[in-house]
């Protein structure tokens, strides 16, 4: 004697239920990870800042005096001597530095990917640098993150 086989499915309103199940899902998580994508901008360009203004404050502690901004990048990716004077390799009178391998990319804005460094606002400018004073902040203009703060007061 054959047994009959049955024949099991998922009926509709079971394959509705997951649909459904799966939308909502998906609409929590959806905008949780790109939050994540924008706090992450937000702690690259913290960590940016801190690194720049870290190597201009151990400078200024070994050389007395904020890198000027004619030559900014040199001053902190090269090795100096008490007067300022730049070379590629450590010597006797060149001891000082390096401070940093490469001045970092701005990772927001308009200028995002740019390193340069100038001392006003401007359009191809990545960082914006004072001697006087060491300040140094990203050329973002009116840019916000999402909590409401300016990029450039970081």
């Amino acid at each position: 004697m054959v047994a009959a086989i049955g024949h099991r499915a998922f009926s509709l309103i079971e394959l509705v239920i997951v649909v459904v199940i799966i939308g909502i899902i998906g609409a929590i998580a959806i905008p949780r990870m790109s939050r994540g994508a924008e706090g992450a901008t937000d702690s690259a360009l913290t960590a940016n800042l801190s690194v720049l203004r870290n190597a201009i404050d151990l400078y200024k502690t070994e050389q007395g005096a904020y890198p000027p901004e004619t030559g900014f990048a040199n001053h902190l990716t090269t090795y100096t001597n008490g007067a300022g004077g730049q070379s590629a390799t450590k010597d006797s009178t060149h001891i000082y530095g390096p401070y940093l391998r490469a001045i970092p990319a701005l990772p927001v804005g308009a200028e995002k990917g740019k390193t340069d460094v100038g001392s006003a606002v401007a359009a191809g400018t990545a960082w914006v640098y004072d001697s006087d004073t060491g300040r140094i902040f990203a050329n973002t203009g009116d840019l916000m993150d999402a909590r409401g703060k300016l990029y450039s007061d970081y």
